[in-house]
């Protein structure tokens, strides 16, 4: 059997490292308004996509369909999404972002913009852009579980 990989070599590690290093910045940023790092990235999903279905959403939010489920509750409350039945399967929900969704949205632009092109600044534009390219292409592999 192989040796194991020191941990701070594993690709685990290095992107729940990585992930902390991005994401503490943000939460600072969204702190000042109250919002979760998950709501905003509903918030964004449904502002760049338009009207969407919740499962749909739950994917490219990168979120658990019943953590979504409680978490849009709350958001409706709140005033930042609206549902509705899909006209199409009743038992289905469109998600629409409010104009108080986008309103955080654009609270928020100007900060997640800086933030970006420091770390596009310090990374290197091109660095950035294959890393992104990496990351989607993981993503994208076709990993299935060898007996």
């Amino acid at each position: 059997m192989p040796p194991l990989r020191r941990t701070a070599r594993t690709l685990p590690i290095a992107l729940l490292r990585a992930r902390e290093r991005v994401m503490g910045p943000i939460r600072e940023i969204l702190n000042k308004s109250g919002i979760s790092e998950q709501k905003f990235r509903v918030l964004r999903v449904v502002d760049e996509s338009g009207p969407m279905e919740q499962t749909a959403l739950a994917q490219e939010a990168c979120l658990l369909l019943p953590s979504l489920t409680r978490m849009l509750r709350a958001m409706e409350q709140e005033g930042l999404l609206s549902r509705a039945s899909d006209p199409d399967d009743g038992r289905k929900s469109i998600v629409t972002i409010t104009d108080q969704g986008q309103q955080i949205l654009q609270d928020h632009a100007g900060a997640a913009a800086a933030l970006f092109s420091d770390f596009e600044a310090r990374f290197g534009k091109q660095r950035m852009e294959d890393l992104l390219d990496m990351l989607e292409d993981l993503v994208n592999l076709d990993i299935q579980k060898k007996d």
